[in-house]
C-alpha cells in the first residue's frame, strides 16, 4: 500500500495550476445596441408592434451595451423564416444545422490564439475541456469536431459540457484546475464558445420573456491553456487559480431557467432573480474567501462578475459595496461584446491584463495581487474563483482585426 501511496503522490502536480494563455474570438459581424431595436423588428418582420419595439428600445438603452457580434445574418434568416418568428414551434432542427460547424469553428479560432501566445507545441495538451450552452448536441461533440480541426493527438482526453449557461466559464475553469493539479504534466485546454441564434427568436406582446434575452446576448467564444509547475523558461503563467467552488443559491430554482424546445433555447428570469442572489452572495463569498485570509475587505480585489443580466451585476456592485471602478471591466466587456455566457469570463481576463499592461499596474490584476471572478447560471448557481495575478511583465498581444458592421 506504502508503494501505492508513493505513485500517487509521484503522479500529482506539485503548485498550484494556473492559466498559461488566454485566446479570444468573435464573429466579425457586429451590430450597434443603439441600431439595433430597429434591426431586430425589421428582420422579425415586426415594425407593426410599435409600442412593443418602444419597450425594447428602453430595454436595449439600459444594457449599457455599444455593439454586439453576431453570426446569424439577414441572409440566413431569410433562409430559414422560422428562426425570426415567434408563433412557428418548429425551428429547432434548423437553428442546430446552423450552429454545428460554427460553435466549434470559432472555438477553434480562440484556441489558436492561445496556443500561439503559450507557444509551445500541440502535442503538450493533454486535456481538451470544450463548453457550450448553445451548441448543437451530438454523439461525438463539438470537442471532437475541435480535436480534428486543431490536429490535436487522438490521445487527448476531451470532456464535453452543456448548459452550464453564464457560469459556464468558471465551471470548466475549476475542473481544469482539478484536473491540472492532481496529474502532474497535464496541460489543459479549455474552450468556450456560444452563437445566439439558438436562442433568437421575434418578438411577442404575450410573451415578453423574449425581449431581454434579444437585448443582451451575443456570439463569442474564448480559450485558455491551464497547467501546474509551468516550466518559466518557455511559460508565462497569467492568473493562479487559488480555488474554485460552486454554490447553489437556497430557494432559487425556478428564478433563472432555461429550456431547449421546438423553438430553440427558451430563457425566463422571475424578477426576485437579483434579490435572491442578494440574499446568499455575502455569506457565500464569505465562506469561501475569509478561510483563505488573501483578500481582507472586497475592494482590496480585483474582479471579473460574469453580467449575466444586468441587474443582476448593478445588485452585485452595491451589495458588496464595490468601488466604481473595481467592475470597470466587467462594464468594458459587456458594452463591447454583450452577454456572451460561458466566454464572457475569460474575456474580462483577457482585458484585464491589457488593461493593466497598458497602465504600467504591477500586475495583471490591475494592481491588486488577488481577485474574484463570479458566474451565475440556471438554479441559482453561482461559481467562485479566487486568482492571483501574476507579476505585470508586459507583452505585445496582437490586436482584433476590424469588424464588420452588418445593420
Amino acid at each position: 500500500m506504502d508503494a501505492l501511496n508513493q505513485i500517487r503522490e509521484a503522479q500529482r502536480s506539485q503548485g498550484t495550476a494556473a492559466v498559461l494563455a488566454i485566446g479570444t474570438a468573435t464573429p466579425p459581424n457586429f451590430i450597434e445596441q443603439s441600431q439595433y431595436a430597429d434591426y431586430y423588428f425589421r428582420v422579425t418582420k415586426s415594425e407593426h408592434l410599435k409600442e412593443l419595439k418602444e419597450e425594447f428600445q428602453e430595454i436595449c438603452d439600459k444594457t449599457k451595451i455599444r455593439k454586439r457580434h453576431f453570426h446569424l445574418t439577414e441572409e440566413m434568416l431569410e433562409n430559414h423564416p422560422k428562426i425570426a418568428s415567434n408563433k412557428d414551434k418548429e425551428s429547432l432542427d434548423a437553428r442546430q444545422d446552423l450552429v454545428l460547424h460554427e460553435v466549434p469553428k470559432l472555438g477553434l479560432e480562440a484556441a489558436e490564439k492561445a496556443i500561439k501566445e503559450w507557444g509551445q507545441s500541440k502535442s503538450k495538451i493533454t486535456h481538451l475541456l470544450f463548453h457550450t450552452t448553445t451548441g448543437r448536441i451530438d454523439m461525438p461533440g463539438a470537442d471532437r469536431r475541435l480535436l480534428e480541426l486543431l490536429g490535436l493527438s487522438s490521445s487527448v482526453k476531451r470532456s464535453m459540457m452543456y448548459h452550464q449557461n453564464c457560469s459556464g466559464g468558471n465551471t470548466v475553469l475549476r475542473l481544469a484546475k482539478d484536473i491540472a493539479e492532481n496529474t502532474r504534466g497535464t496541460r489543459v485546454l479549455v474552450i468556450c464558445s456560444e452563437i445566439s441564434l439558438t436562442a433568437f427568436r421575434g418578438p411577442s406582446k404575450a410573451n415578453k420573456d423574449t425581449l431581454l434575452p434579444q437585448a443582451i446576448l451575443g456570439d463569442g467564444a474564448a480559450a485558455v491553456i491551464v497547467g501546474s509547475e509551468p516550466d518559466l523558461s518557455v511559460e508565462r503563467p497569467l492568473y493562479e487559480i487559488i480555488t474554485a467552488r460552486q454554490t447553489i443559491l437556497p430557494g432559487t430554482d425556478d428564478s433563472f431557467v432555461g429550456h431547449i424546445r421546438q423553438d430553440g433555447l427558451t430563457v425566463h428570469m422571475s424578477p426576485p432573480a437579483p434579490e435572491f442572489i442578494s440574499s446568499g452572495i455575502i455569506n457565500a463569498l464569505s465562506e469561501i474567501v475569509e478561510p483563505l485570509g488573501i483578500i481582507t475587505d472586497w475592494n482590496s480585489a480585483f474582479w471579473g462578475v460574469n453580467p449575466g443580466f444586468p441587474s443582476i451585476l448593478e445588485q452585485v456592485q452595491a451589495d458588496l459595496a464595490l468601488d466604481k471602478g473595481k467592475l470597470k471591466v466587467t462594464r468594458h466587456v459587456l458594452a463591447e461584446y454583450g452577454n456572451m455566457m460561458s466566454p464572457t469570463i475569460f474575456f474580462m481576463l483577457d482585458e484585464m491584463r491589457k488593461q493593466s499592461a497598458g497602465a504600467g499596474a504591477a500586475t495583471l490584476g490591475g494592481g491588486m495581487e488577488y481577485g474574484v471572478l463570479l458566474g451565475f447560471g440556471a438554479g441559482i448557481t453561482m461559481e467562485t474563483t479566487v486568482l492571483r495575478a501574476n507579476a505585470n511583465t508586459s507583452v505585445a498581444l496582437e490586436t482584433e482585426e476590424d469588424d464588420v458592421w452588418i445593420i
